[in-house]
């Protein structure tokens, strides 16, 4: 997936590229959140999320065809280790939110890759502007009236398994190519489905015709694409930059209920887009930088040895 890209595009753009990938994919999940919340009250949040994640599977196994017989045991781990990373996230998330405004809830699930930027960052200037990205984050949240010490373990989970949903994008298909790209995500997923079916599996029965078509533009939007945009974005340059990227989900969320729910922002919340939209801003411009002078280097080699 990311290596077609590549060979299209080069490597000058995977900064820009990324970024759009994450924005397109925050956009699927504001669409999709928009969506299952309408269901939250008949099937229970753990049962939307589970069934949303059946579909996506499907989706996912039919379009990719991955081959099970190939995959060693390196690929299985890392498979499983992503796909329990994203039951984990959806549950912690959804269980955080039952107790927490949502901008609270955000900001705790988004610790998780910022704590990845932060860890990779190899120059203060990189972890300053990881850092930037988290406050712009806090801002746009805004200040919580009540503590539910629950709420915020449930949104630590999230968090944790937020990084490690961060960390495994890049990873996914590296330990060869049978779980690469969609192969190795379309796995992922249905281990998440396979996770949350104890949640999803009671509410079939319940479930009528139009909610199905629904819970299918919920799955396709708000996991099946946004997961392969995350993935496609995490490929192109690295789980630390991804990691900064992901501060645009709380931006799109902000900005689509303002423009659409007619939900107002505070000036703080203003500040804190325009701190997300600098760090990404640098974090594009870091990997496009980073990448010409990887490509200039090859240049300067193949001039040498021609020579």
């Amino acid at each position: 997936m990311a290596g077609a890209l590549r060979a299209r595009l080069g490597n000058r753009s995977n900064g820009l590229i990324a970024a759009l990938a994450v924005l397109m994919g925050s956009l699927g999940i504001q669409i999709s959140s928009m969506v299952s919340f309408s269901l939250f009250d008949s099937y229970t949040t753990m049962g939307v999320s589970g069934l949303r994640m059946v579909i996506a599977a499907v989706v996912l196994l039919t379009i990719a065809r991955p081959n099970i017989r190939a995959l060693g045991k390196a690929d299985w781990r890392g498979v499983l280790v992503f796909g329990v990373a994203m039951a984990a996230m959806n549950v912690f998330f959804y269980l955080a939110l039952s107790r927490l405004p949502l901008g609270v809830a955000v900001t705790l699930e988004f610790l998780g890759a910022f704590t990845v930027a932060m860890l990779a960052a190899r120059r203060l200037r990189d972890g300053m502007f990881a850092l930037l990205a988290l406050v712009g984050v806090a801002l746009i949240a805004g200040p919580a009236a009540d503590f539910d010490p629950l709420g915020y373990v449930f949104g630590l989970g999230a968090a944790a398994a937020f990084a490690v949903y961060t960390v495994m994008s890049a990873r996914i298909g590296k330990a060869s190519e049978a779980s690469s790209g969609l192969k190795g995500l379309s796995l992922s997923v249905t281990v998440a489905a396979v996770v949350l079916l104890p949640f999803s599996v009671p509410q079939i029965p319940r479930v009528d015709a139009p909610d199905w078509g629904l819970l299918a533009l919920s799955g396709l939007l708000g996991v099946a694409f946004t997961f392969s945009m995350d993935v496609l974005a995490a490929q192109l340059t690295s789980a630390a930059t991804v990691g900064v990227l992901f501060s645009i989900d709380p931006v799109t969320g902000a900005l689509v209920g303002a423009l659409l729910m007619g939900q107002s922002l505070s000036p703080a919340a203003y500040v804190g887009i325009v701190l997300v939209a600098a760090s990404g801003a640098f974090v594009i411009w870091r990997t496009n930088r980073a990448a010409a002078k990887l490509a200039a280097a090859g240049a300067r080699e193949r001039d040498d040895g021609g020579g």
